[in-house]
């Protein structure tokens, strides 16, 4: 029987009891209402309290019954009453007054100064690596070069009085002694056979000091008159660092450079590499020493030629910047063992036109080298930016920088426009040839070349326009005295040798007065002397002129009436009249350079033409 489950009680369902609603007042008579403060507040207010230090209760003063003296709250008013723009029309009526108390020429010589600084903020002359990482060399470089024990055994003074007779001076620390004769340098015999041949018996001042120091691993700025052998005080160095590495393990294809020098132009590149050829060639006479490879790096010459000196190991690389660049970049050979590096002409290749190549070159180098730089004309602005680019260099200069050579008869001549082409043929008799005649203008070099060859004198000219064939058949022809006269631009001025000359004519007389320096220079080398014919009138700059005038005081040439008539206008302002720091010149000051203004107007130039191409091209 089966039995139902009782069933489920009813639910119940049951009132859930709500906790009473708060009440809430809305009038302001509860005093125990707390207003909300954020978060911010509060953490401010809590942080005043313990940095704010508990300020103690003021005493309570006694009133003065005696009266505020007025002057005081006179000035308590004034000083109130300050503000900042009366202050700064005090600073400046005081700075007025300052600048009335001075003299024009002190105030032309703080405006120089303030535009040197400005030009002269460059960075130093490194690789972009070391200037990236910052490093920073300060020992020179070790050599195994050691002067004789009596050169070393002489006093300071001694080798003072030494640099005194040749008239060198030289700035630096530790600087090497002088040493009179190549023999006590320890060159090799064969090369002394070879110098001894050419009728260099002794070395030339530049010689004298500048060889030790480079022997001795020293960085070095040598400074000297053209025609003074610098170009042996340079290359002899190299020639025997790369000696010493080949005779201690000879070279095979691939390795090399040991040294690199640098040049201007393609001219004095190519001047430079035959004189190499001949000392490396007269050292390897005898069998007593190997032969060095050197290679001759420039545009308009086919490197292929030169595909065997590649394959053997190079010792010495004569280069310009634009295809020493494309050689190592197109890893032709490699800079990771050089260690030497001279740069002549080495204001023109520190500026404008070259310094982004040097930087770029200098990015090559694995390690630290030595660095030379040699120039006849070395301005202070360029001097000040090798010495913080160099490591302890040594100075070494024979007469003032940018001087002109003392060998040279300097004849400076009044002739009109017109007149020229015809006194021209009257100058051309003063001397026998060889003589060079130098223009400005390129366009000129032409028509004095073909006025020349219609006369019946055998001319060839040379100018930045003509191609390299152009230009070394012009050189080899003018040397080899086949031609008489050449006609050049400035191509030709820096650095070119050509020891029988002695008669230079300067057709158009250059802007710049280091360019007429290096154009005179042309003759009067190697201790010759020689006639440099300058035509000038009414179309050459007043200041030129006076640059011109103080040169020729400088070198107690003879001055002419109508240069002696030209006055300084400086010269009215008062004080000393100091050279100018970026061309040398010493008939104006910078803020009158016209080098100065033509490498603005060329920057200016290139800046307009990088926006004129905009996204064009």
């Amino acid at each position: 029987m089966s039995t139902s489950p009782p069933p489920s009680p009813p639910l119940v369902r049951r009132r859930r009891m709500r906790s009473p609603s708060p009440e809430y007042k809305l009038d302001d008579e509860d005093d125990s209402y707390e207003p909300y403060i954020p978060i911010d507040q509060r953490r401010q207010a809590k942080l005043a309290k313990f940095t704010t230090p508990a300020s103690k209760p003021r005493p309570v003063r006694e009133e003065r019954e005696e009266e505020v003296d007025p002057e005081t709250e006179e000035r308590e008013r004034a000083r109130k009453e300050r503000t900042l723009l009366r202050e700064a029309q005090e600073v400046q009526a005081r700075k007025a007054d300052e600048d009335a108390r001075k003299t024009e020429a002190q105030k032309h010589e703080e405006q120089e100064e303030k535009i040197l600084a400005a030009i002269s903020r460059q960075k130093k002359l490194a690789s972009g690596l070391e200037l990236a990482k910052g490093i920073q060399y300060t020992e020179s470089l070790r050599t195994s070069w050691r002067p004789p024990h009596f050169v070393r055994s002489r006093s300071e003074d001694e080798n003072q009085r030494l640099r005194e007779k040749y008239h060198i001076i030289v700035d630096g620390d530790d600087v090497p002694p002088p040493i009179e004769s190549f023999a006590d340098m320890k060159i090799p015999g064969p090369l002394l056979r070879h110098l001894k041949s050419k009728h260099i018996t002794e070395p030339t001042p530049i010689q004298l000091q500048g060889l030790p120091v480079a022997f001795s691993g020293r960085d070095m700025i040598g400074i000297a008159f053209t025609g003074s052998g610098k170009t042996l005080a340079f290359c002899l160095p190299l020639i025997m660092f790369a000696l010493e590495d080949e005779t201690r393990l000879p070279f095979v294809r691939g390795e090399g450079p040991v040294g690199i020098i640098l040049c201007p132009s393609r001219e004095l590149a190519s001047q430079t590499y035959e004189n190499i050829i001949q000392w490396t060639t007269a050292l390897s006479s005898t069998s007593e020493y190997p032969r060095l490879n050197s290679l001759l790096c420039m545009g308009g010459i086919a490197m292929g030629e030169q595909a065997h000196v590649l394959s053997k190991g190079v010792h010495i690389v004569v280069a310009t910047p634009g295809r020493l660049i494309d050689m190592l970049e197109k890893r032709k050979f490699s800079l990771d063992g050089c260690r030497y590096l001279c740069m002549d002409e080495a204001d023109r290749m520190i500026d404008l036109g070259f310094e982004d190549d040097v930087r770029n070159i200098m990015s090559f180098f694995k390690r630290q080298r030595q660095t030379l730089l040699f120039s006849a004309t070395m301005p202070r602005k360029i001097q000040d930016f090798a010495q913080q680019s160099l490591v302890r260099p040594v100075l070494v200069n024979v007469g003032r920088a940018g001087a002109a050579n003392l060998d040279v008869l300097q004849v400076v001549e009044y002739v009109k426009q017109e007149a020229k082409m015809v006194y021209l043929l009257e100058c051309l008799q003063k001397t026998a040839p060889p003589v060079i005649i130098f223009s400005d203008s390129k366009n000129e070099v032409d028509d004095i070349q073909e006025y020349l060859l219609l006369k019946g004198v055998e001319a060839v000219a040379i100018h930045g326009s003509k191609t390299q064939d152009e230009r070394q058949y012009a050189i080899k022809s003018f040397k080899s005295g086949a031609k008489d006269v050449m006609v050049a631009s400035g191509v030709a001025s820096k650095g070119l040798d050509f020891p029988d000359i002695q008669h230079v004519i300067i057709f158009s007389m250059p802007k710049e007065i280091e360019d007429y320096v290096h154009q005179i220079g042309r003759t009067g080398r190697s201790g010759r002397t020689g006639i440099a014919t300058t035509f000038v009138n009414v179309n050459t700059p007043e200041q030129t002129l006076l640059d011109l005038k103080y040169l020729l005081m400088e070198a107690g040439q003879k001055v002419p009436p109508f240069l002696q008539t030209i006055e300084d206008p400086r010269a009215a302002q008062g004080g000393t009249l100091k050279g100018c720091p970026v061309c040398g010149g010493l008939g104006h000051g910078i803020s009158s350079c016209p080098k100065l203004e033509d490498a603005q107007r060329r920057q200016m130039a290139a800046h307009r033409g990088g926006q004129d191409r905009g996204g064009g091209y």
